[in-house]
């Protein structure tokens, strides 16, 4: 039990990604960083009754994370700046999904014991606000946790997967180096926000299983009791 203890420790903190070769290739970082500024922002727009931090404290979590990725193309060490970046990348996405969590919990208990506290409006924006950043914040997570991270996946093909792609087992139509990038987390979070369960990628591990299970119950309480709501408010 402590041995996997330790494993798991060393898995998050990126240990074994070990020395990266200087020419491995490096999977881009423009869509997360979009995806990264795309929620900072909404935290921003959301309604200040709602809001648990300050407007700009989103812009500086962004520069601070914009700035580790240029260290992953710029710097020297390249192990090193991806184990920096992989450990601030979970801690904000970490720090996200609880901020979200507790607005939506703070959401719903206003709407169960101060149902006129909200107007639909304010219901609706703070509602899609989110579901949004829930799907965001998921897919990074995602992108960052399975076999190890995105440049892990590409050196390291022994690595055990936490989700299974329908590209894996195909072999004619897609490419033989075919590995899964941002873009696939993300319609992977967004389905399983959707869906309320898994789709086209299967969970293989526990703790992608319990992630999923989490994003599910964030954005079932969103949908059905936020936005909800706020279509009743709006259609009175």
């Amino acid at each position: 039990m402590l041995a996997r203890l330790r494993r798991a420790i060393r898995e998050f903190r990126g240990e074994n990604l070990g020395p990266v070769p200087p020419t491995a290739p490096v999977e881009p970082r423009w869509p997360v960083a979009l995806a990264i500024i795309a929620v900072l922002l909404l935290f921003s727009l959301m309604p200040d009754r709602s809001r648990l931090l300050p407007s700009w404290s989103g812009v500086a979590l962004g520069v601070a994370l914009i700035a580790l990725m240029m260290g992953v193309w710029l710097g020297g060490d390249r192990a090193r700046w991806l184990r920096i970046e992989r450990a601030a990348m979970l801690a904000l996405a970490t720090a996200l999904l609880l901020i979200t969590l507790l607005v939506v919990t703070f959401l719903v208990a206003e709407i169960m014991h101060q149902p006129t506290k909200f107007a639909g409006q304010q219901l609706m924006t703070a509602g899609i606000e989110a579901w949004v950043t829930n799907v965001l914040a998921f897919s990074i997570v995602y992108w960052d946790l399975d076999r190890g991270g995105p440049e892990n996946r590409a050196v390291n093909s022994a690595a055990l997967p936490d989700w299974l792609f329908p590209q894996a087992g195909l072999s004619k139509e897609v490419a033989p180096d075919w590995r899964p990038d941002y873009v696939d987390y993300l319609f992977l979070a967004f389905s399983t926000a959707t869906a309320f369960s898994a789709t086209d990628a299967a969970p293989l591990t526990a703790r992608a299983k319990l992630l999923m299970m989490l994003e599910s119950c964030i954005s079932l309480a969103t949908l059905a009791i936020v936005a909800s709501r706020a279509i009743n408010i709006l259609g009175a």
